[in-house]
């Protein structure tokens, strides 16, 4: 799994001359210069999405962060715009390329050299479903594009309330489980699947950053409508294995800026107008009434 989840980073465009993957209990990225950005993932043995999303959600949140131009290291604006923006990045390799049809079209025969056993018999079609299946879960990093949401909404109101003295600290973890099971009608057998699955909290991240998720969501979506506009051939090439015209983009109108523009002001540069949540919902209405024929 990490063999092939590391060949898939490196293919899109992560650089391990100035990075590495390692494993851990919550993947994430992190930085110590310009140089040097690395990611780490998680590996279950019966489950090879939370490996591989994982590896290409980090990747490109560590694209974003390797196109930063290097004259600006060692100042303010050597870091994303905002939380949102560097989850838009994310995001978008995670999702709108990483579980399109025609990333598999590429890397599905690959898939199945590296485990013939599993997958041998099984179609691009079936493991297209597969990847993209809508159903509950408990864990925000492995929900689908369409729940997904829900799980950042939960956290928004459970923070609100902690901030404004209507939850006690004490009382989260069963807040915690009675909207899991209110919002998405499951409960998590312990604390560690529940209010622990997640480090934001407990690292200080206090404030802003869940809903930061979301706000990429929207984001990436607005975006790589603008890189279909500027280039209609990404699509095609994506399906060929070809990723240097997306990357290309992004890196010239988004990575290189680093910090230089707010977000209203990146956006505005980017799409031409503010953010709009009309080609996220586009995306989700077309992508996932094809696959469940609504």
């Amino acid at each position: 799994q990490l063999s092939f989840a590391t060949e898939v980073a490196r293919q899109i465009g992560y650089d391990f001359e100035r990075g590495r993957i390692d494993k851990t209990h919550h993947p994430f990225m992190t930085k110590f210069s310009l140089g040097d950005i690395r990611i780490t993932t998680r590996v279950q043995e019966d489950y090879l999405g939370e490996n591989l999303f994982s590896v290409i959600h980090e990747a490109g949140h560590a694209m974003y962060e390797l196109g930063i131009r290097m004259d600006l290291e060692g100042t303010p604006l050597a870091n994303g715009t905002s939380a949102g923006v560097h989850e838009s990045q994310s995001r978008t390799w995670e999702n709108l390329v990483g579980r399109s049809f025609g990333f598999w079209e590429y890397f599905y025969p690959r898939l199945q050299q590296t485990f013939p056993e599993q997958l041998g018999k099984v179609s691009l079609e079936t493991f297209y479903k597969a990847i993209n299946k809508v159903e509950r879960s408990l864990i925000r990093t492995d929900a689908d594009e369409v729940t997904y949401n829900l799980h950042v909404m939960l956290r928004f109101d459970l923070e609100l309330a902690l901030l404004d003295g209507r939850l006690a600290v004490r009382d989260l973890p069963e807040a915690w489980h009675a909207r899991y099971q209110s919002d998405l009608g499951i409960r998590a057998p312990d604390d560690r699947d529940g209010v622990l699955q997640d480090v934001h909290w407990y690292g200080g991240w206090i404030g802003g950053a869940f809903q930061g998720y979301t706000i990429g969501n929207i984001l990436g979506a607005q975006f790589y409508q603008s890189a279909l506009q500027a280039h209609p051939e990404i699509p095609a090439e994506i399906a060929k294995g070809q990723f240097d015209t997306l990357r290309g983009w992004l890196i010239e109108n988004i990575y290189k800026h680093g910090r230089k523009y707010s977000t209203a002001e990146l956006v505005e540069r980017v799409t031409g107008g503010p953010i709009r949540i009309d080609p996220y919902i586009s995306y989700l209405k077309n992508k996932y009434g094809a696959l469940y024929q609504l």
